[in-house]
């Protein structure tokens, strides 16, 4: 049985992008397109609506790309029980108003019991300095944080 896997807006960007001249964002694009070719199958893909709005900005032939690189993948519904455990997040300040869209990530793939939530959003996301907090929050609305890593994390083999 496969496990379920929700894609952050970050995932599809790098995928699609032009290669950065920055090295780390670089080095993050070759590891995602790497996830994307070798392993994504391994996963069942989510995504919300969020996530289309967000990657449907911008420039429109970039949008274009990004948009039909997650085409067909199913929704998940953002529902009053999803708003709960991402406004937690915003009143503990574990994840800052101005990163709202973040904080229903998380909870859209924690509410609907999401194996992993895949992302490149470090600073807000995928943070160890948080995790706990983000679990801590979950876990007092009675669910269960999904795994919350980046692609490299679920490359085969990383595990060493």
């Amino acid at each position: 049985m496969k496990r379920s896997l929700y894609l952050e807006s970050t995932i599809p960007s790098y995928l699609v992008a032009a290669p950065s001249r920055d090295l780390l964002i670089a080095a993050h694009q070759q590891v995602t397109a790497e996830w994307w070719r070798t392993r994504r199958i391994g996963f069942d893909l989510y995504v919300s609506q969020f996530i289309l709005d967000e990657i449907g900005r911008g420039d429109a032939e970039v949008a274009k790309r990004r948009l039909e690189a997650v085409k067909g993948i199913p929704l998940l519904d953002i529902t009053e029980d999803v708003l709960d455990p991402a406004a937690g997040f915003l009143a503990l300040k574990i994840i800052p108003r101005r990163a709202g869209t973040d904080a229903v990530h998380i909870a859209v793939a924690t509410v609907h019991g999401v194996d992993f939530l895949l992302t490149w959003n470090c600073r807000h996301i995928a943070n160890a300095a948080i995790i706990r907090d983000i679990e801590a929050v979950c876990r007092m609305r009675g669910f269960q944080c999904p795994v919350i890593c980046t692609p490299e994390e679920l490359m085969e083999g990383s595990h060493g």
